[in-house]
Formats: C-alpha cells, sequence, structure tokens
C-alpha cells in the first residue's frame, strides 16, 4: 500500500519501506537482544518526527516469493525458514536456533524474514524501473551473513544478495548487468560474498572489523586477500579493520583511494547498500567512531555513480540513537537535503593506510587505477594513536583491541605503561617523627598493616552472589564465567555478610567482557540521588583483601601492586570519592565512599564521573547484560532475598533501558 508522493518533479522520488509485522521476530523467551524489534522502531520514529515520511513514496513490505530466494539460497535452507514458525516446531525450534550461529527463531520469525526480503526486491524493482530515484528499506531480520544454505550472525534471508540477484537473473529487460553492492557493516558481509564469489556482473565492497580474524564472523573470509575466483576474480574487495575506533577520516580515506577508484571503472548499472550502523559511534558490538554526518558524505560520494540507483537496506545497528540518526542522515542525502556540517578534525589511523596499501597492492593487477602509489603527504595526517589490547579477568574486561571511546573523544595517548608506586602510609601509633609518617618499603610490610584494617566492600553487580564474589577471594569461577579470577593473597572468607540499600543509579555500560563474554557490566552512578534506588551485599573484609579486588576488578593480576593506602582511605571518606591515577584508564578507577556502617566505611568501585557524561552523550555505550552475566545479577537478589526473581530481572532490566537523567 503506497502513500501519496511528492507532486514536484524536480524533488527525488525515494521509496521507503516499513512493516510493523517484521517486529514479531524476537527472542522466544523475551530475553534481551541486541537485534529487537526496537530498532526498526526507533528508526521509523525518528523519520516521522523529522518529517521524512511525508517526503518519499512509503510502502508496505511484500513477501519473496520461495523461487526468488532460491536464487540464493538452498532449497533445505528455504523450507526450514519458511516452516520453523509453524506449531509443528514449537517444542524444537529453540534446538534449532541453538545449533546454528548467534541465531534466535519464535513464531514471527518466518513471516519477517519473508517480508524482510521481499521488501528490499520490491523497491530494488521500482529502483531499476525508474518509478524511483532510490529507495531505503527499513527491514529486519538483516541478511549480509546468511549464507547459501545456512542462517547464521542474526540473518535468516540474504536480503541483498536475493535482490541482486533478481535484477540480474529474473528481470534483465530492466538493463540492470552490473551491480555494485557496498557493504558498509561493521562486521563482514561473509554471506554475500560467497554468493558472488564467481559473478563479475557483481562488485562486493565490503569495508569491516577484522582484527586478525578474531572479530565476528571470524576467520579468513573477511581479509583483503579474498578476491574472488574465476570470472569473479578481482569483484570481491575487502577493506579489514585491524583494530576498532576507526570512523569518518578512515571511512573517507577508503572512498578516496579504493572504492570511488573501481567503481568509475567498473560503472555499475544500480547500487545496493548492505547498510549496517554498528560502525556508528556508540554502537555496543561495533567499537567503531562513524558519525551521521560519515554517512552522509559516504552516501553522498555513491550517488555520482549509476545515476543515483541506489537501494540501502537495513542491516546492523545496536545503539538505537546513533542508529536512528544516521538512518535519517542517509535518507536525508538521498533527498537531496543540505548537507551535514561537521567540524571534525580527525585523520585516518597509521593502521588504516596500512590496510589501503595492501588493498591497493592485491587489487591492481585486476583494477590498474589502484596500481599508482599513494602521495607521500597522506601519511603525515595521521591519527598517531595505536590500537587498545587490553588483557582481564573481571567485570571491568574488555574485548582485545575494542575501542576505548573516553580515550578515542579525547584524542589523548592510551594504554600507557602507568606504576602503582608506593604511597606514604599513615600509621596509627605514637606521635614522634618516626611512626607517624613511615614509609612502608615492600609488599610484606603494606599488606602487614592493610590486612588489620577492616571495611565493607558494597558490591553492586555479580558480585552481589556469594559464589561469585568468593573467586575474587579464593580464586577459580563460576558457571557462566569465561575465566578464572587468580584470588587474593588472603583468602580468607568475608567475616560478615549484609544488605543495603543506597541512593544511587544502577546501570550497564561497555560492549564486552573477557569475564562474560558480549554484554554490558554493572556500574553504579557515582553520585547520589535520593530518587534512585540500588542493591548492595555488603562483605566485610580487610583493606588489604579490597585492594586486590580493586586490583582484579581492573583487568590486573595481584601481585606487589599497592592502589588504594591508607592516606585514600582517608581521602575518599572526607571527600566520598577518589580518581586512583594508576587507574585512569580503567573501568572502575573511582573508589566511592557510601558512608559507615557500625563505624566501618562503606566502599565500592565504579566509573568516574566524567564517564556519566560520555555515555549520556553515546560515546560510550549503555548496553544490557548478555545471559550468563543476568542469571548470576539474578541469583544474587534472590538468594540474598531482596527480590523475587521478576522483580530482580525487571529492576536490571530498568539498568540499561532507562536512560541517564542529566
Amino acid at each position: 500500500m503506497e502513500t501519496d508522493s511528492p507532486t514536484n518533479s524536480v524533488l527525488p522520488r525515494v521509496g521507503l519501506v516499513y512493516d510493523d509485522r517484521m517486529c514479531q521476530h524476537s527472542t522466544p523467551d523475551r530475553e534481551y537482544h541486541p537485534e529487537n524489534p526496537y530498532r526498526i522502531k526507533a528508526i521509523w520514529t525518528k523519520l516521522k518526527s523529522a518529517g521524512i515520511p511525508q517526503r518519499c513514496v512509503v510502502m508496505k513490505a511484500k513477501e519473496a516469493e520461495d523461487r526468488y530466494i532460491a536464487l540464493v539460497h538452498k532449497q533445505k535452507h528455504i523450507d526450514l525458514i519458511r516452516n520453523v514458525s509453524s506449531s509443528a516446531f514449537d517444542s524444537k525450534r529453540k534446538k534449532i536456533a541453538s545449533k546454528l550461529n548467534s541465531i534466535y527463531l519464535n513464531e514471527g520469525s518466518s513471516e519477517a524474514a519473508y517480508l524482510a526480503a521481499g521488501a528490499v526486491i520490491e523497491v530494488s524493482e521500482k529502483v531499476a524501473k525508474g518509478e524511483l530515484d532510490s529507495a531505503v528499506a527499513i527491514v529486519r531480520p538483516p541478511g549480509h551473513h546468511a549464507e547459501p544454505g545456512e542462517a547464521m550472525g542474526f540473518c535468516l534471508f540474504n536480503n541483498v544478495a536475493i535482490a541482486a540477484s533478481f535484477l540480474l537473473n529474473e528481470r534483465p529487460e530492466l538493463g540492470i548487468h552490473k551491480i555494485l553492492i557496498v557493504d558498509w557493516d561493521v562486521h563482514h558481509g561473509n554471506g554475500t560474498q560467497k554468493m558472488f564469489w564467481e559473478d563479475p556482473r557483481v562488485l562486493f565492497f565490503s569495508v569491516h572489523r577484522f582484527d586478525n580474524g578474531t572479530f565476528y564472523p571470524s576467520g579468513d573470509d573477511g581479509s583483503y586477500s579474498m578476491t574472488g575466483e574465476g570470472l569473479g576474480a578481482g569483484y570481491n574487495i575487502n577493506v579489514p579493520w585491524e583494530h576498532g575506533r576507526c570512523g569518518d577520516a578512515d571511512y573517507f580515506a577508503v572512498w578516496e583511494h579504493v572504492l570511488i577508484p573501481v567503481a568509475k571503472t567498473f560503472n555499475p548499472d544500480m547500487i545496493l547498500i548492505s547498510g549496517g550502523f554498528d560502525a556508528a559511534v556508540g554502537d555496543p558490538l561495533g567499537g567503531c567512531c562513524i558519525t551521521p554526518y560519515g554517512y552522509s558524505v559516504m552516501m553522498k560520494k555513491l550517488m555520482e555513480f549509476a545515476q543515483g540507483r541506489i537501494v540501502m537496506a537495513l542491516e546492523g545497528g545496536y545503539n538505537l540513537d546513533s542508529l536512528s540518526n544516521s538512518v535519517l542522515a542517509c535518507v536525508k542525502t538521498l533527498l537531496e537535503d543540505k548537507p551535514i556540517v561537521s567540524s571534525s578534525k580527525a585523520y585516518p589511523f597509521e593502521s588504516t593506510w596500512r590496510v589501503i596499501q595492501a588493498v591497493r597492492k592485491r587489487l591492481s593487477t585486476f583494477w590498474p587505477t589502484l596500481a599508482d602509489e599513494l602521495p607521500k603527504n597522506l601519511f603525515l595526517t595521521t591519527n598517531k594513536m595505536s590500537p587498545i589490547e587490553l588483557i582481564s579477568s573481571s567485570d571491568s574486561d574488555v574485548e582485545n583491541n575494542e575501542s576505548e571511546a573516553r580515550a578515542a573523544v579525547n584524542a589523548v595517548e592510551v594504554v600507557q605503561d602507568v606504576a602503582a608506586s608506593l604511597s606514604v602510609l599513615k600509621i596509627d601509633g605514637d606521635n614522634n617523627n618516626n611512626s607517624k609518617d613511615q614509609m612502608v618499603d615492600g609488599s610484606a610490610s603494606w599488606r602487614s598493616v592493610l590486612s588489620k584494617i577492616d571495611i565493607w566492600y558494597g558490591s553492586f553487580g555479580s558480585n552481589m552472589w556469594k559464589p561469585r564474589f568468593l573467586c575474587y577471594i579464593e580464586g577459580g569461577q563460576v558457571e557462566g564465567m569465561q575465566s578464572p579470577c587468580s584470588g587474593s593473597v588472603d583468602r580468607s572468607p568475608p567475616k560478615e555478610i549484609m544488605w543495603k540499600t543506597v541512593p544511587h543509579r544502577l546501570f550497564f555500560g561497555r560492549s564486552r567482557t573477557r569475564t562474560w563474554g558480549a554484554g554490558g557490566v554493572a556500574f553504579l552512578h557515582p553520585e547520589s540521588d535520593s530518587r534512585d534506588r540500588a542493591y548492595m551485599c555488603l562483605y566485610k573484609i580487610t583493606l588489604e583483601q579490597f585492594n586486590d579486588v580493586l586490583v582484579q576488578e581492573n583487568r590486573r593480576k595481584p601481585g606487589d601492586d599497592l592502589l588504594f593506602n591508607l592516606t585514600d582511605l582517608d581521602s575518599v571518606m572526607k571527600n566520598k570519592s577518589m580518581n586512583l591515577e594508576a587507574l585512569k584508564e580503567d573501568w572502575y578507577s573511582n573508589v566511592v565512599c557510601l558512608g559507615t556502617e557500625g563505624d566501618l566505611p562503606i566502599l565500592t568501585m565504579t566509573c568516574p564521573l566524567s564517564d556519566i557524561e560520555l555515555y549520556r552523550s553515546g560515546k560510550l555505550r549503555i548496553n544490557g547484560p548478555s545471559k550468563e552475566y543476568m542469571n548470576v545479577l539474578v541469583k544474587g537478589l534472590v538468594e540474598g532475598r531482596q527480590l523475587s526473581e521478576e522483580e530482580a530481572i525487571a529492576y536490571i532490566n530498568e539498568g540499561f533501558t532507562r536512560p541517564l537523567s542529566s
């Protein structure tokens, strides 16, 4: 069903397809998942608030026919997706999904998959016919990971590949004989690559995080050495980033020095964009930093080809704000609105030039336009920051080579070799100068002193569950943890345990930890607010043990590092919080005093206040916890007799669904 399109023939005719029925595809047990119905709802809401639908040709989706899907998918796979949502599969649907890579299935999955594929086919045909100048398909589930015989990576059918094959093989009379597929999703389009591996009619271009083959979907498929075979040799172009944090400048450099030169030679009749927006600023899975301005520029550059015949189909993108703002920027660009103005002066990473040179060299035999050496002065305008490698084993762990947004935003040197120097320990005793302010010279000395001082450690995350907290004291791991803890030097159990609520906000941030895998982890807002309430399990331990917990929470191995001494304790009790210089680049660098209990201070550790502003702006990511992490949180609250299971889940969900207030 179509709405009235603009009558002014001067204006571009941009198609827009959206259908609520694709929201029926969701997790079967209503568990949190980044690929959820709110993604397309958020985009549609943003477009409506900007008055975009009134300026476009708006369409509902139509289900794809099996014969068109069969152009790229095997019949067995088609049969599975067609029938998996029927009642006959009720008892085995979850088991089928568990055998696939990053897939969930429910009663609405079949219809959503057919609608997504059908929507991209329909708008592609309309653009090819000239009924539309360009189009955007707001569809889900996404498609570029789906391979000929298997669903994977949140994708059931490969929507873009189906549409490309439809135009080339079913509608040759429309004159679309060469198609450029641009995949700017942060993940490699492995499925699309395989479907056109030997087909010179399709130039497949994918720019993605690769991280030496460790970033999803992993393996060598996303390497720049994968250039196609047979007649398709040279028609498969991969630009594999070595790390996260790549942003506008990096993508502009690739457009200028790889994609645009090849596109000029290839001269496509039409462009299909696998429009993933998980490389956008603040995305919980991507770790890159493209702005809406960046996407608008990339789109504008592509509009110079194929007479502007472009269809963009949604792929990934899991931060609702950056996702919806980026799609809006792309639609406005297709509508030929005035370009977004940006004041960014960022430069590409050194590794970006290294990747570009490798890609050009590999492809120069197929595309002579890439054979020329790049001008030397290009390398003078370079972001000198190098990729970050963080190694840890606690809730604060970060995925190897993942972006540290705070460092990227501030453009400062990161991952410095910070040695925690031994500070002066003030020890109670007589008032003579020798004992009042004495230097403790070795680990045995400071441990001996701190082992005699008790404090309450207040836990608000996974440590609320006692077996999990004991991993930090005794070492080892519990179910769901992907790596063990080394434990404290003093392995004595807590002397006492109690529960307390505090007027602080619990929230979940970051995207991945080595301990729990993909998903956010718990943080406590450093400042109190009477409107908020957070549950805390208090453990009476020694200051020595607290120091070892602090070490492990901040991805270090307990040893002789003294991070928090008596002087620090005195300071944090007076000032309520203290950012530790030795941990300034870590996630839990802020020690907060929440008052006292029985004359003993209650200490916890969380993010610095400066991170709160980054979370509010989207430069750091609010993100729901993994299933394993969620289970431990619920166990802590339920076994601690604070909440029922249902109440605990609701409390945790609020931590990543309610925005941080100003």
